[in-house]
């Protein structure tokens, strides 16, 4: 595999891992750019191409984790003010977010009411547990194209009951 496929494919999913961490846009993408630096030095290293994705993350996840200890050791800043500085915010925005995800799952609950149990089962899967098409097959023991097709249908049917109660 090529690396600037490599880049490309796992770009953003190394940005959030570095963001999640740092809490800072830019320097996360900082973190994102040393961290492709170092997995290139290292490619030689991966056994299994098809674990690129993981490795990356762990490699971005101790760079950025790397990068705050040392900017808190350059700050002087006592780690305690740090860590509750970061608590406040983080429980403030994930109890907004948990509040707002709680309601959007009842909705889409309600106006799945009457869906097959298999359908309800599928999207349940791809939507809430964000597992993919292939995965799902496997632990349904479905065909993926199969999978693919109900999901999307389950989907558009949704979709459909949606956009119904937002016109009327």
């Amino acid at each position: 595999m090529d690396f600037t496929t490599i880049y490309n494919e796992h770009y953003d999913r190394v940005l959030y891992v570095s963001f999640a961490v740092i809490r800072d846009r830019q320097l996360a993408e900082d973190n994102v750019q040393e961290t492709f630096i170092k997995a290139f030095k290292k490619l030689d290293s991966l056994q299994e191409i098809d674990k690129v994705g993981a490795w990356l993350c762990v490699i971005a996840t101790r760079t950025a984790i790397d990068f705050v200890r040392r900017e808190r050791k350059n700050k002087g800043c006592p780690m305690e003010l740090d860590v509750l500085d970061c608590l406040g915010k983080e429980e403030g925005h994930n109890v907004a977010a948990e509040v707002e995800a709680k309601l959007l799952k009842e909705i889409l609950d309600e106006k799945m009411e009457d869906f097959s149990m298999e359908d309800k089962k599928l999207l349940v899967l791809k939507m809430e547990r964000g597992l993919k098409e292939r995965e799902i097959a496997n632990a349904l023991e479905m065909n993926p194209a199969t999978v693919k097709s109900k999901i999307h249908r389950a989907r558009k049917k949704l979709k459909e009951r949606m956009a119904v109660e937002l016109s009327a």
